[in-house]
């Protein structure tokens, strides 16, 4: 069973009458931005939700909670939905969100960002200096199908270590 998809003003409309807006992207997604009203219970962690009333799921675009709709709908016995659209639709209808853009990007957009930096620094260095320099984009190249392989990745362990990451004390 999949849950049924509703707009971005049905949705509204239920969370103003006391539904649950439930968002499952990843913690630091949702400090980024995320609906005002809305919880954050990102989808690798979560249980069954108990809660009384109808509950709305969400993510950024809307993909990941349809994809995802089996497996929500197992989680929730009573009245639940699909947010269409996500976050992006959410805002567009000009619905509350919190943003803080001094909180750190996502950490695979950060791996993203590093790993095609290291790319191009090896195929520029490999033309420019030394073929040699060929064998680091190879090496990102297969950490990123190892981390695809397996679900683990290296370098946002590592990048989630560095000090723009942390908390500040």
């Amino acid at each position: 069973m999949t849950l049924p998809t509703i707009s971005p003003a049905k949705a509204h409309e239920l969370v103003r009458q006391g539904a649950h807006l439930i968002d499952i992207r990843s913690a630091d997604e949702f400090a980024r931005s995320h609906a005002k009203a809305a919880e954050n219970r990102p989808l690798d962690t979560l249980g069954p939700v108990t809660e009384p009333g109808p509950v709305v799921f969400l993510c950024r675009s809307g993909m990941r909670t349809t994809v995802n709709s089996p497996r929500l709908a197992a989680l929730r016995e009573g009245e639940a939905y699909c947010l269409e659209g996500g976050l992006d639709a959410w805002r567009a209808a000009g619905y509350p969100v919190v943003e803080d853009s001094s909180a750190p990007l996502e950490i695979m957009r950060q791996v993203q960002i590093a790993a095609g930096l290291l790319i191009l620094a090896g195929v520029f260095l490999g033309f420019l200096v030394a073929p040699a320099w060929f064998a680091l984009s190879a090496f990102v190249g297969a950490g990123l199908t190892f981390a695809g392989v397996t679900g683990w990745c290296g370098m946002a362990s590592l990048l989630s270590l560095m000090p723009w990451n942390r908390a500040a004390a």
